[in-house]
């Protein structure tokens, strides 16, 4: 990098360099699309490019293997399976991964999706390439009770596979985002549903991995399904100011890189854009215009040294005006995926900010291709591999942590403390020896005590924070000196710690400690939780201990007796709530296969009973007493559900409107002006089908409020029909959650997590 370079972005892409995929749908519309031979060709020329030494018999011999055992097999596209392994295989040659990872790519799919098994793999391509191959297929999902189950469990094998070779892992990245890549070709309800598990899983992964690159562009995928029109809206608006970006990129990129090469500093400039969920966040989310945006461009000066780089800041200063408190110095105190860099914000001299970066070209590599960039063969002379990068092991020493904090966890309470501990950025504070200790973002004095040590924290009776005391709620901030009261007869954590706790490790630990401390006090409340929950099911406790309900109950929570079931309840390790759903699931199937079974020749009286009264006729689930064949419909100002205590109001011509007991329109006042109108309605027995209802949430407004209700929305039982929200001038938004559920539970279920939701004020059901 003697005489530099400067290089601008493709708008609106964030990504120096990034090509549409050559089997994207939209890529040749005019054009012939590239045989099978020709992608592959396509990939050997890109491996070629940055390891000579690569083994490309292995290459051929993986696609050609995988061309055999796929063949006849056809995409959603209509085009031949094979196209989405060498695509997946591209895009790890783009990541610059060794040739083993490139076979298994290939392969990643033939012990899954064909005859092939792991034995032949092995055979033919070596033990290491087959391990990987079914390493990525053993990720493949499988059907849970609850979403917060199967999403713990993908998380845990996602963390297992990354513990063992974290090249399993890179793969089934890259097979999401190929697969995203071509969602097109998908219904709407599975665009959405894999974009939002995109969201939920893979990016948060990709972040913590510093896969830059493939994190922008899935989380771009995501947003193309889940908001459509916001999507196309930012597309439209970079698009139509395209010349006019791209003309100041090359000007500001020009200027910085001409200034520098006069003070005789090697450098080499790009510039970039904001990718368009960026944008989204930043404009949508938070009502701005992309004017408003101070980091809508960025600049990164890549350099030799970390010297160089606090050097080009001082220069960055003087040629440019800063914009104070807008300075980050991430090379002092890298994020938690490993990246460096400086980052502060200047006035340009056609008045608009722009962000520079400025980095090591080791710092880029990371930056860019994050954990890949670790996982980089050194080769000798002789093509032969020496080792990987020695600051591999101690960089992504945090999955082994986070597999080990899972132990014990509630999938709901291991999910949100999961994503703290992926996701969010870290706040560095001091220990009274000066030592920095980097804990997630939000911390708090509990957070801290449990990562110097459990009995730190189990003690712990007080805090101080820059020597004043407070309290232990207290969001601590970068520099804070934090320090620890702590007494020997100390009772022990709360339970609310669990609630303030911000990060996996504390809430594990304080887990724990009722788990070992409190397990008579934890059966007796668990009991009592469990016996409490079954009442809103008009089921009792000796219900779940009846002998074969209580093996079922047991098989299904993986408890050996119904004592260590209370006791996990009492700790929080199970919910009352799904224990109590799935006694009344079995229940009521073991009730519907007795009605089903026919009286045996022995079992049947020696007089033919009297025949039961008929019931009163049923209509969309609903028992109308009183009155036959009847039309029912359900009240659109409440809209009832089963479960729900309700109402019936004979209408003129349409038949009964049932509404909610507690509904406005339902009220005595009303009641009392027509009581003749008003009848008696119940609801049937073995309702299956799925009812319409609304939930409204009053929420500060702030970024990301409709992803995260929609993410929360994800992990329950319901199925969403609409998500509306609506921002006011006051800083408020009310947002409105059209779905259909089964019972008052599943709508409970939703308000539960909904109002978990960072910002959410109040959640309640409409009843005009």
């Amino acid at each position: 990098m003697t005489d530099g370079t400067v290089n601008t972005a493709t708008i609106p892409g964030e990504h120096e360099a990034r090509s549409t995929p050559d089997d994207a749908p939209s890529v040749r519309a005019q054009t012939e699309a590239p045989s099978v031979e020709e992608r592959y060709e396509r990939l050997e020329k890109t491996v070629r490019a940055y390891n000579p030494q690569a083994d490309f018999p292995l290459l051929r011999g993986a696609y050609e293997f995988a061309e055999k055992e796929h063949r006849g097999q056809l995409r959603k596209s209509g085009e031949p399976y094979i196209i989405h392994p060498i695509a997946v295989a591209q895009i790890i040659a783009e990541l610059k991964l060794d040739s083993e990872s490139l076979a298994a790519a290939l392969l990643h799919d033939v012990i899954e999706d064909t005859p092939a098994t792991h034995e032949d793999v092995s055979r033919l391509f070596g033990p290491t390439v087959a391990d990987l191959v079914e390493g990525v297929s053993k990720l493949t999902r499988i059907q849970y009770d609850t979403v917060e189950d199967e999403q713990m469990e993908n998380f845990r094998k996602m963390l297992m596979a990354m513990n063992q070779d974290i090249r399993v892992i890179i793969i089934k990245i890259c097979d999401r985002l190929h697969n995203m890549r071509t969602m097109d070709f998908q219904p709407p309800a599975k665009q959405r549903q894999k974009s939002l598990e995109t969201m939920e899983i893979y990016v948060p992964i990709s972040y913590r991995l510093g896969i830059r690159r493939v994190k922008s562009e899935l989380e771009d995928l995501s947003l193309k399904y889940l908001d459509p029109i916001a999507y196309e809206e930012i597309m439209d608006r970079t698009e139509r100011q395209r010349d006019w970006y791209e003309e100041q990129m090359r000007q500001v990129a020009e200027q910085i890189h001409d200034y520098l090469s006069e003070q005789h500093i090697d450098n080499e400039v790009f510039g970039r854009m904001k990718h368009p969920y960026s944008i989204y966040r930043k404009t949508i989310m938070q009502n701005r215009a992309l004017d408003d945006i101070f980091d809508l461009f960025a600049y990164r000066v890549v350099v030799n040294t970390v010297g160089d780089c606090y050097h080009v800041l001082g220069l960055i200063h003087d040629f440019y005006k800063p914009i104070l408190g807008h300075f980050k110095d991430y090379i002092g105190n890298p994020k938690p995926n490993g990246y460096q860099s400086l980052h502060t914000i200047v006035m340009g001299s056609h008045g608009y900010p722009f962000e520079v970066q400025i980095r090591t070209k080791e710092m880029h590599q990371v930056a860019e291709f994050g954990v890949a960039a670790h996982w980089k063969y050194k080769y000798g002379q002789d093509g032969v591999k020496l080792g990987i990068d020695d600051h591999y092991d101690e960089n992504y020493q945090w999955v082994q942590r986070l597999l080990e904090n899972q132990d014990g966890a509630e999938p709901e309470d291991f999910i949100h403390s999961l994503k703290v501990d992926l996701f969010d950025d870290k706040v560095f504070v001091f220990t009274p020896k000066g030592e920095v200790l980097s804990l997630p973002a939000g911390a708090t004095p509990i957070d801290y005590a449990y990562a110097i040590h459990s009995d730190v924290g189990n003690q712990m009776v007080s805090a101080t924070v820059n020597r004043k005391i407070v309290p232990l709620d207290y969001s601590l901030k970068n520099g804070d000196r934090v320090e620890i009261r702590r007494s020997p007869t100390s009772k022990g954590p709360s339970r609310n710690w669990l609630q303030i706790a911000k990060s996996n490790q504390a809430r594990s630990k304080i887990r724990q400690w009722f788990r070992r401390e409190k397990r008579d006090e934890n059966v007796v409340n668990g009991r009592l939780a469990l016996e409490e929950e079954l009442k809103r099911y008009n089921l009792r406790l000796k219900d779940a201990a009846a002998p074969d309900m209580q093996e079922i109950l047991l098989k299904n929570t993986d408890y050996h007796t119904l004592e260590d079931l209370y006791a996990a309840i009492g700790y929080g390790a199970f919910t009352a709530h799904k224990a109590a759903m799935r006694v009344e699931n079995e229940y009521r199937r073991t009730q519907k296969q007795k009605r089903a079974e026919p009286l045996t020749p022995e079992a049947k009286p020696e007089q033919e009973a009297t025949p039961p009264a008929a019931p009163a006729r049923t209509e969309q689930g609903i028992v109308v007493g009183g009155l036959d064949n009847c039309l029912v419909k359900f009240a659109r100002c409440c809209t009832p559900v089963p479960g729900d205590e309700i109402k019936g109001f004979i209408t003129k011509g349409y038949g009964v409107s049932v509404h909610r007991a507690d509904c406005p329109n339902a009220a005595p006042e009303r009641v009392s002006l027509a009581p003749e109108r008003w009848v008696k309605v119940s609801w049937g027995a073995n309702l299956e089908e799925n009812y319409p209802t609304a939930v409204e949430a009053i929420c500060r407004d702030r970024p990301r409020l409709t992803l995260d209700i929609a993410s929360a929305l994800a992990d329950t039982l319901a199925t969403a029909r609409g998500i509306h929200v609506q921002a006011t001038d006051d800083g408020l938004a009310l947002c409105r959650l059209e779905l259909r559920v089964r019972n008052k539970a599943e709508v409970d279920q939703v308000m539960r997590k909904v109002m978990q939701v960072s910002g959410v004020l109040d959640v309640k059901r409409p009843a005009k």
